[in-house]
């Protein structure tokens, strides 16, 4: 399961660092990783990932890759919470949700 997430269009984007200090106010451990294929951001002791769109630094858009077992409860709900105090917002089939 995924879940995406963005930053509103009128909104500027954040830095990785501003997603990173977002991701550890959570009490999660983030480790940011620039693959050659793109940026991920790997949790410690968790299995869900975020692929995070990035351009000299600065992202607008994210996909959440829930691990087995975390598609309720931690570790998303931290993620969204984090990504929402960003002024981020998710988006699914029926359109756009605010995070919190």
């Amino acid at each position: 399961m995924e879940t995406l997430v963005r930053i509103p269009e009128s909104a500027p984007p954040s830095t990785l660092l501003e997603v990173l200090a977002s991701l550890r106010k959570e009490h999660l451990d983030p480790r940011h990783e620039a693959k050659a294929w793109g940026d991920w951001i790997y949790l410690e002791c968790y299995n869900t990932v975020i692929s995070i769109d990035s351009n000299h630094g600065l992202s607008t858009a994210a996909t959440i890759e829930h691990g087995d077992g975390e598609e309720d409860g931690e570790p998303v709900e931290s993620i969204l919470r984090a990504f929402g105090r960003l002024g981020w917002c998710g988006f699914d089939n029926d359109g756009e949700f605010p995070l919190g």
